[in-house]
């Protein structure tokens, strides 16, 4: 048993426990408490009980008076003695074997609870990977079923590919056309080139034609002038005459 002792506190402060020994020690005083069957109520320990026995009964046979009587009674005291101690003894072994037993058990489900929680811990994971994987295909499934949305709610096949055709057609029409207007423009271009050629060869007759005009034309005019001189002097000859 551990001595404690308590210390009055204040109003208001906790009372602290003090223990008479340590925690060690009083495994210790536990330990031979047990061996030597002594307690703390009162009355005389059991071994010593037993050792006041054997003494009696070892002085008793070492006089040699004539104590036959006496010397068997102790000896029957002294058997009693051991069976009183030995009955607790084999009580606290059983105890001891059967503590022995459940520590055993207890070691054996602690190793088993260890296993199961490695155990969980391992399906704990596997079950991670197994979320993981699960809300991927889920992922994919969705992305699937946005597609299958998607194209269903496209025309038919048939009506696709008609289109197309009519696509087809109306580019190689368009196409067509697109070369024709390329040829056209070609044939505009040259024909445009020659117009340009033949507006500056017309210009450039109209200048010569026009040069020649004003050659002509100043010729026509010294012709007059010239005509207009010789008339003039003739007339102030005939003046001069009169």
């Amino acid at each position: 048993m551990l001595a404690k002792g308590r210390k009055v506190a204040g109003r208001g402060e906790p009372m602290a426990a003090h223990y008479a020994f340590n925690p060690h020690e009083d495994d210790v005083i536990i330990k031979h408490r047990l061996l030597t069957r002594t307690t703390t109520t009162r009355g005389e320990p059991p071994l010593k009980k037993l050792q006041k026995k054997f003494m009696s009964f070892a002085h008793e046979i070492e006089k040699d008076t004539d104590n036959l009587n006496e010397c068997e009674r102790l000896y029957k005291a002294f058997l009693q003695e051991i069976s009183t101690f030995e009955l607790p003894l084999l009580k606290s072994k059983a105890v001891v074997d059967a503590n022995l037993r459940e520590k055993e058990g207890f070691n054996e489900l602690q190793l088993e609870i260890q296993r199961q929680i490695i155990q969980a811990q391992v399906d704990i994971e596997d079950l991670k990977k197994q979320l993981e994987q699960s809300k991927i295909e889920r992922q994919h499934k969705e992305e699937c079923e946005a597609i299958r949305k998607l194209i269903a709610s496209q025309p038919p096949r048939s009506e696709t590919q008609k289109t197309i055709s009519d696509l087809e057609k109306e580019i190689a029409a368009l196409e067509a056309e697109n070369a024709s207007c390329v040829r056209t423009l070609d044939l505009r271009k040259k024909q445009f080139s020659l117009l340009l050629h033949v507006v500056d060869e017309l210009q450039n007759t109209i200048e010569d034609e026009q040069k020649g005009s004003v050659e002509e034309l100043r010729a026509v005019i010294e012709e007059q002038k010239t005509s207009m001189e010789d008339g003039s002097g003739m007339g102030s000859e005939a003046m001069a005459i009169d």
